[in-house]
C-alpha cells in the first residue's frame, strides 16, 4: 500500500510540511508569537521550559524538542532565544543536529537587540525557509514508511472492546506491511504487565517490558503510598465504568494488537527501526502524544470513550471512539466512530479496514478535526522540580 508524503533529505517521511518557530525559553514567547503572527503558514511549537532545570531535566526537554523537531513532518525550523537561558543556541543546534540535518535557524533578543528586532530578523528567516518549504511536492511513498503512534485517553467502558481493538486490528494491518506502530503510556499497562512480557518477539524483549512497567509503578506510585492497581487516579475513567488501573490497562493494551513487540525504546528517544515498539512514556495524554512524535510517529490514533479533543502542532492526532453517544454529542473534535462493532453491524476486521483507509487519506493531506480546530498542545514530562 502506498501514501503521498514527504521525502526528506535526512531519509526521514512526513504526512505534513512545517515550518516551525519554537521559543528557546518561554521568556522569548513574546517575540516568537509577534513573528508567527506576521507570516502566514507558520507552525508554533510551545515550549514552558529552557531555564532554571536540573541536568536531567533539561536533557530531556532537549531530547523531546529536538525530535518533535526532526519529525519527518518538519522542513525546518527557526529558534528565538533570549539570550541568558540554560539552554542555549549550541545546546540545541547539537542536539537536532545529532537526529537531523535539516534546516535550523537561531537568534536571540538579547543580541539581536529588543523585540521590534527579533521579529524583523525571524521574519526574514522564516519567510526564506516557507519558499524552500513550498517548493517541496508529495511523492508516492510505501506504507512501510509509516510510524502511527498509539494512544487512548479519557476513556469509558467501551474503549478496550470496541475502539482499542479496531485500532489493534490496524495496527496488525501497518505491521504486515512493513510499517511500525508504536504503544505507550507505561503506567496504563500497570496490571498488564503479565501479558506483554510474554508478547516480546524474543524472552528479552518481554522481559524488558514487564520491568519497564514494573519500575514505573514503583518510582511513580509506591513511592508516594499510592495503589493504582485497584484504583483509578481518573475520575473521568470511573464514570465511564473503569473501576480500577488494572482494568482500564486490559483494555488499553489492545491498541497494539496481536503482533509480537520488536522492542523497547526510551522516552525521547528516535523510533529508528521497523515493527511493534513499547515506549516507555507517561500516560499523560498531552505529554504522551508529544513523546510519540517527538519519536518520530507521524500521526497519532487517539482512542476515547468520553471525549478529549487535544491534538498536537506536528502531528496530525485522529480521534476515535466506540460510544456513539459520545461520537453524536462530541462530533465537532471526534473523527471515527467504531461503535458498530458492539451492534454487530460490522466486524472489528471491517472497520480496522476502513480506519487504516482514513489513516492513509490523513497521509496524503486530508485534516483531521483536532488540526481543524488548531489542538496543538504540547507537554514535557519532568523527574524533579525546577531547581
Amino acid at each position: 500500500m502506498k501514501f503521498n508524503g514527504y521525502k526528506r533529505q535526512d531519509g526521514h517521511v512526513g504526512v505534513r510540511n512545517h515550518v516551525v518557530v519554537m521559543p528557546g525559553v518561554l521568556c522569548s514567547e513574546v517575540a516568537t508569537k509577534k513573528i508567527v503572527d506576521k507570516v502566514e503558514g507558520l507552525t508554533y511549537i510551545y515550549n514552558p521550559n529552557g531555564c532554571v532545570q536540573n541536568h536531567k531535566d533539561t536533557a530531556v526537554t532537549l531530547d523531546i524538542l529536538s525530535g518533535m523537531i526532526a519529525n519527518g513532518n518538519v522542513y525546518g525550523a527557526l529558534i528565538v532565544g533570549l539570550g541568558c537561558e540554560t539552554t542555549q543556541k549550541n545546546d540545541y543546534i547539537n542536539a537536532i543536529k545529532a537526529k537531523t540535518n535539516k534546516p535550523i535557524f537561531y537568534i536571540s533578543i538579547q543580541e539581536e537587540g529588543g523585540i521590534q528586532k527579533t521579529v524583523e530578523a525571524g521574519v526574514k528567516i522564516v519567510e526564506s525557509m516557507k519558499k524552500e518549504a513550498n517548493k517541496c511536492v508529495r511523492e508516492e511513498i510505501d506504507l512501510s514508511e509509516l510510524i502511527l503512534g498509539l494512544e487512548c485517553g479519557g476513556s469509558d467502558s467501551t474503549s478496550g472492546f470496541s475502539a482499542n481493538t479496531v485500532l489493534g486490528n490496524t495496527s496488525d494491518r501497518i505491521i504486515d506491511f512493513g510499517g511500525t506502530t508504536v504503544l505507550s503510556e507505561t503506567s496504563e499497562a500497570i496490571g498488564a504487565e503479565h501479558i506483554l512480557r510474554f508478547r516480546g518477539k524474543t524472552p528479552e524483549i518481554g522481559q524488558r517490558i514487564y520491568e519497564a512497567i514494573l519500575k514505573w509503578e514503583k518510582d511513580r506510585y509506591e513511592e508516594s503510598g499510592e495503589d493504582v492497581r485497584t484504583n483509578n487516579p481518573t475520575p473521568g475513567n470511573k464514570e465511564g465504568g473503569l473501576t480500577t488501573l488494572s482494568e482500564k490497562s486490559l483494555g488499553c493494551i489492545h491498541k497494539s494488537g496481536t503482533r509480537p513487540f520488536d522492542g523497547l525504546y526510551e522516552y525521547g528517544q528516535i523510533i529508528d527501526k521497523k515493527g511493534l515498539f513499547f515506549l516507555n512514556a507517561t500516560a499523560y495524554d498531552v505529554a504522551n502524544v508529544t513523546a510519540l512524535a517527538a519519536s518520530g510517529a507521524q500521526i497519532v490514533a487517539f482512542t476515547t470513550g468520553r471525549g478529549n479533543p487535544v491534538g498536537n502542532p506536528i502531528v496530525p492526532v485522529v480521534k476515535i471512539t466506540g460510544n456513539h453517544e459520545t461520537f453524536a454529542r462530541l462530533n465537532d473534535f471526534i473523527d471515527i466512530d467504531t461503535s458498530d462493532s458492539i451492534t454487530g453491524v460490522k466486524s472489528f476486521e471491517e472497520i480496522g479496514g476502513e480506519l487504516l483507509d482514513y489513516v492513509i487519506s490523513v497521509c496524503n493531506g486530508e485534516t483531521v478535526k483536532a488540526e481543524d480546530n488548531g489542538a496543538s498542545e504540547v507537554a514535557i514530562n519532568q523527574n524533579s522540580s525546577f531547581v
